[in-house]
């Protein structure tokens, strides 16, 4: 997306976060209020832009060939900010990713980074997982991935249920990681 197609859309966004606080009941002219839907539009594009990222150009900018390697590597405790698509409140937490190494290696910086793109996309806790572990396992093309996000919905804090102390964990896996020995290990990693 050009600067000039941004701009525009902040634009458009701005005018239609005004009409939203009209719809509230809200005055846009009040003096608080005067640069809010400037201030939401641009907050709502720095939360999105995962769509405008490419995950596995993030993987292959620093992807190595390292045949020896046959262990996990794990990059555990990756903080997260998403937003529901169900209700757009914001869910977070942590992620913690491990792969199995069979030709390629990349960048453990790289890792956080594809967490990140998807999370700044509107999402489910469930599919953010799958693309993560997805991501992983078409780019590098490890002997197995695993993904273990554990987040809370202010969507079911804020609203609806209002459990405050609920944590949500989802788990997907490929590979090695279908052996539950392999799976016990990595998980044991992630608790320390």
């Amino acid at each position: 997306m050009t600067e000039e197609q941004i701009l525009q859309n902040r634009e458009a966004l701005t005018t239609h976060y005004r009409e939203i606080l009209t719809l509230l009941g809200e005055n846009p002219e009040r003096e608080g209020l005067l640069k809010t839907p400037m201030r939401v539009a641009k907050a709502m594009q720095f939360l999105t832009k995962g769509y405008e990222e490419d995950p596995e150009a993030v993987l292959r900018s620093a992807m190595f060939q390292e045949e020896d390697y046959k262990q996990m590597v794990i990059v555990k405790d990756i903080d997260f900010f998403s937003l529901c698509e169900h209700h757009m409140l914001p869910f977070f937490g942590k992620a913690h990713v491990a792969y199995i190494p069979k030709k390629y290696i990349t960048g453990l910086s790289k890792i956080p980074r594809v967490v990140d793109i998807f999370a700044r996309r509107l999402q489910i806790q469930e599919r953010l997982t799958m693309q993560i572990k997805d991501c992983i396992q078409r780019t590098l093309d490890p002997l197995g991935v695993m993904v273990v996000i554990e987040a809370q919905h202010m969507c079911m804090q804020m609203r609806g249920v209002e459990k405050q102390n609920s944590l949500t964990t989802t788990s997907d896996f490929t590979g090695f990681f279908q052996q539950a020995k392999t799976r016990e290990e990595f998980m044991n990693l992630i608790k320390k």
